[in-house]
């Protein structure tokens, strides 16, 4: 019997946190997800029950980054969503989401790059790098684009040299 594919208008959005890290030149951190060819994203993760968007970034960094050496800036004014590509949806998150809704959350990295391991126990991500901000929005998946904007736009102001 064939598994018929979730409507997605009928799924939920995942809550999830973003992270825009910023570092001591201003440029923003991003890498590149393990399972997605040239897929670059700022490091983001669900929220836990219980959990503040702030308490969750700080914990994503460690998770993702190997590090949470930051302080927190900003948060976003509003939760932005994003829908799937329709070909990922049923497959990502146990097919359990549409797409997330995420609280962005600027951080200012106080770290060093020796701090940054991202073979953590359960990579993400293969590379990383600090980028300008005018180069952010290009690197991302286009399904993820229109949020990136969205972010820099609200919160692209915070990174500046510190």
């Amino acid at each position: 019997m064939a598994k018929h594919k979730p409507d997605p208008s009928t799924l939920p959005y995942r809550p999830c946190v973003g992270i825009m890290l910023i570092n001591q030149d201003g440029h923003i951190f991003v890498a590149k997800r393990t399972d997605t060819p040239d897929a670059w994203q700022m490091p983001q993760g669900g929220i836990d029950d219980g959990e503040s968007p702030a308490q969750a970034a700080l914990r994503e960094l460690k998770e993702e980054i190997g590090t949470a050496k930051a302080v927190i800036l900003a948060e976003s004014g509003q939760w932005l969503s994003y829908d799937l590509p329709p070909h990922l949806v049923g497959k990502v998150w146990g097919g359990r989401y549409r797409g997330q809704t995420q609280k962005w959350v600027a951080c200012r990295f106080t770290g060093t790059d020796a701090d940054i391991n991202i073979e953590t126990e359960h990579p993400e991500f293969d590379a990383w790098q600090w980028v300008p901000m005018h180069k952010l929005t290009s690197l991302i998946v286009p399904f993820k684009r229109a949020t990136y904007e969205q972010v820099v736009a609200e919160l692209g102001h915070l990174a500046v040299p510190g």
